[in-house]
């Protein structure tokens, strides 16, 4: 059986197009699944460094035998594990091991139902556990035990010197199930480039045969005498067009009149196929264009959602979500007292009553004049945005507690040393200012708490000053 050009034509773009999306695919699908696996990981990771720093070592070297789960120490320590797991449903269990002669024992475990008891060995070999007790670390494939079999990750306390540990347990059918996902996607996906390139091909080897058989009908009706040569009607397109040229040649031979006039109508098909050619052209040119211009302005819009996103829209400075971002990541780079920074929290004095007097209009003008204000006075390093309503919040990185107060001072004088010109006059606007310097180790809460508190030490003490708070 001879197989048409058509049909060999189909095929071997069929190949070619499956050949290509298939390596494309296969690529984006891998790329897919290890990036998920490293975000899995990553938030293990990070999960249980955050949660190493809420333990005492002082506490956790109390407990030691399963007769100190009623102390409350014990307690409370449990209980803290299973809060964070009730906050993420896709956890498991979460715990604390102290090493103990180069084993692992349990000392805290958030498991409800079967808890690992205090100075219960953990027998599996995990090479990534023992790596938690000196720095962050994470399976690197599921683990199996008597609870089950997870990807877990490890962090170790950083008071702990090498003896301590928290451990992140996620159900491996949970990692299964977002896997699962990718490749529900990824098959999908291979479905859909199956049908296209089928669609694809038959386009093309329609649209390319479409032509011969064309030109071999043109052919035969110039020299329809099959007495000479017989058109094979069982041939492919290529030899029926063969067959057709040979009786116009032999033909064309007898009679130049009709030579002539078969070059014309050849010459007018190819001037009509060259401008469908470059009509085609043209019109893949302006298909192109117009995919970019789309390209780059949903580029331009998901910029502008994420700058939104980080900024207060009033003010145009960051919003409280971009600047708890920035405290988060200050604190993750203190490893030592010289790298500490400063927290300035500052409230407008009297703004409910600039309100109240000359309307929310101009009390959004006092906001916007304050900002100003600010972000003059402070530092190209130092980070302002608004904390609600019309509380501000400076961060100001390696910063000594001294420099802070320096900078909260000259803040505090700029700010009462200018006015907010209204239609009705001009209105004064002042500040307190609570100052307090993040110490290495602690919760970022305690010292925003701190700072609150100077904040309000400083409105009790009359306004328009500043109070700091040092633990020095």
């Amino acid at each position: 059986m001879r197989l048409t050009i058509q049909t060999k034509l189909f095929f071997s773009h069929f190949a070619a197009i499956i050949l290509i999306s298939g390596s494309v695919g296969t690529y984006f699908y891998q790329s897919a699944i290890d990036n998920l696996t490293q975000a899995l990981q990553s938030r293990l990771q990070n999960s249980a460094a955050l949660i190493s720093h809420g333990f005492s070592i002082e506490n956790l070297d109390r407990i030691r035998s399963p007769e100190d789960i009623n102390k409350p120490l014990y307690k409370q320590g449990v209980a803290s594990l299973r809060e964070f797991v009730r906050a993420n449903s896709d956890i498991a269990f979460v715990y604390v091991m102290r090493k103990n002669n180069g084993k692992p024992v349990f000392v805290l475990d958030s498991d409800i139902d079967d808890p690992a008891m205090p100075g219960e060995v953990y027998e599996e070999d995990v090479p990534a556990l023992m790596e938690g007790f000196l720095r962050p670390s994470v399976d690197k494939q599921i683990t199996r035990d008597r609870w089950g079999s997870f990807l877990s990750g490890y962090a170790p306390l950083e008071a702990g010197k090498g003896n301590y540990l928290v451990g992140i347990d996620m159900y491996a059918d949970e990692v299964e199930a977002k896997l699962e996902k990718i490749r529900l996607a990824g098959m999908l996906s291979l479905a859909l480039s199956v049908i296209l390139a089928m669609i694809f091909s038959r386009f093309l080897s329609l649209n390319f045969t479409r032509r011969i058989v064309g030109v071999t009908a043109r052919l035969a009706s110039i020299a329809p005498d099959e007495s000479v040569v017989p058109i094979d009607k069982q041939g492919d397109e290529l030899i029926q067009l063969s067959d057709a040229f040979d009786q116009m040649s032999i033909r064309l031979e007898n009679n130049r009149r009709e030579i002539e006039a078969n070059e014309s109508d050849l010459r007018k098909a190819h001037d009509e196929l060259e401008q469908r050619v470059n009509e085609r052209t043209a019109e893949l040119v302006k298909a192109n264009q117009q995919l970019l211009d789309e390209i780059s302005e949903r580029r331009h819009m998901e910029q502008r959602l994420e700058e939104l996103s980080r900024t207060d829209y009033l003010t145009g400075i960051l919003n409280r979500r971009a600047i708890t971002r920035m405290l988060e990541d200050a604190q993750s780079k203190v490893t030592s007292e010289t790298e500490s920074f400063c927290t300035i929290l500052l409230d407008l004095d009297h703004f409910k009553d600039i309100n109240d007097q000359y309307g929310h209009a101009v009390g959004d003008q006092a906001l916007r004049h304050a900002v100003e204000r600010l972000g003059n006075g402070i530092r190209d390093k130092d980070l302002l945005g608004r904390w609600g309503g019309e509380e501000f919040m400076i961060v100001t990185p390696e910063t000594s507690l001294q420099e802070a107060e320096g900078l909260a001072e000259r803040l505090c004088r700029n700010l009462a040393g200018s006015r907010v010109t209204t239609d009705g006059g001009s209105v004064g606007v002042t500040g307190s200012f609570g100052v307090s310097r993040y110490i290495p180790g602690e919760a970022l809460d305690t010292c925003l708490k701190r700072t609150d508190d100077a904040l309000y030490a400083a409105k009790r003490q009359g306004r328009n000053r500043i109070v700091v708070v040092s633990l020095e």
